[in-house]
């Protein structure tokens, strides 16, 4: 079916008291896990591709439109909602680009700048993304990086509620990702994320709000942090580490001499990048269920 924009996704998941989740992909492999689990569940998904873990020399040497081409390839040939978004583009003329190459969801990574040109950004992005019928999700706050699993709470900046509902009348955002203490590759522990400051927000922010670092937001939480505001997951870490414990495994128990066209890129069963796929796709399942979204892709069937 067609790409369905960010925000109709965004507003039936609010309706419906859920949250749709982005599943970080980077490959045709891993785009194809979030695919086959999305579909098994009947939930609307958002499918995409990061800038942050990617060389920028190869985003600006072509890999934006290629990324493109494989998301729209693959979001025009399923049978469930979805948008498509370049997620956390570290300069404007990246977002830009990824509009031209087909992605209907931006996010341009601001989280470090000076306010005057976030703002400044940001409202340029809008007026293009929106004159080309793409949607642009905005940040405020800063996430901290967990570094072996170590929280750096010195880089931590919880959003401000007021400069929250200040930035998203400046700019025009779809939707707005906030800093509530959830933190970037955390896997080891839960991220000591606070309720209030959520409730806070979204008193003052009407938009559907965003929580990123979702591999180590706490599960118990996920209920709250929707009724206070939250449509939308990222989850990156996890998947990874997934994908790569199902290769492991299926490289550990490979003979001596094997046949690698059958092992790399064959797509049969005995390609090793299924393993990695099949394990992938049973965390996006088991997300998608904690976020509510399983068969809520009826909805957007008329």
């Amino acid at each position: 079916m067609p790409l369905v924009s960010l925000q109709t996704l965004l507003a039936q998941a609010v309706k419906g008291a859920y949250a749709v989740g982005y599943f970080e992909a980077w490959d045709s492999y891993s785009l194809e896990a979030v695919v086959e689990a999305a579909e098994a569940e009947q939930a609307p998904v958002i499918l995409g591709f990061g800038c942050m873990m990617v060389a920028p020399r190869w985003l600006d040497a072509g890999g934006i439109e290629m990324l493109g081409c494989f998301g729209r390839a693959m979001a025009e040939r399923v049978h469930i909602p979805v948008a498509l978004i370049l997620n956390e583009a570290r300069t404007f003329e990246q977002a830009q680009r990824a509009v031209a190459a087909g992605f209907n969801t931006v996010m341009l990574d601001t989280s470090a700048w000076e306010w005057a040109r976030a703002v400044e950004a940001v409202a340029q992005l809008v007026r293009f993304a929106h004159s080309h019928g793409a949607a642009v999700e905005g940040e405020l706050g800063h996430l901290p990086d967990a570094v072996e699993d170590r929280i750096d709470k010195s880089s931590m900046m919880l959003t401000d509620p007021n400069q929250a509902a200040a930035f998203v009348h400046a700019t025009g955002v779809d939707c707005l990702a906030v800093s509530i203490g959830n933190v970037h590759l955390l896997t080891t522990d839960v991220a000591p994320v606070n309720l209030a400051q959520l409730e806070k927000i979204h008193q003052r922010v009407s938009l559907p709000l965003v929580i990123h670092g979702g591999t180590s937001f706490p599960p118990d939480l996920v209920p709250a942090a929707i009724a206070r505001g939250v449509a939308k997951f990222n989850v990156g870490t996890v998947l990874k580490q997934k994908f790569l414990e199902g290769l492991r495994e299926a490289a550990g128990s490979l003979p001596p001499r094997a046949n690698v066209h059958a092992l790399l890129g064959s797509h049969d069963e005995t390609d090793l990048m299924n393993a990695g796929k099949a394990r992938m796709a049973a965390k996006v399942r088991e997300l998608i269920r904690l976020y509510g979204a399983s068969g809520r892709a009826a909805e957007f069937i008329k």
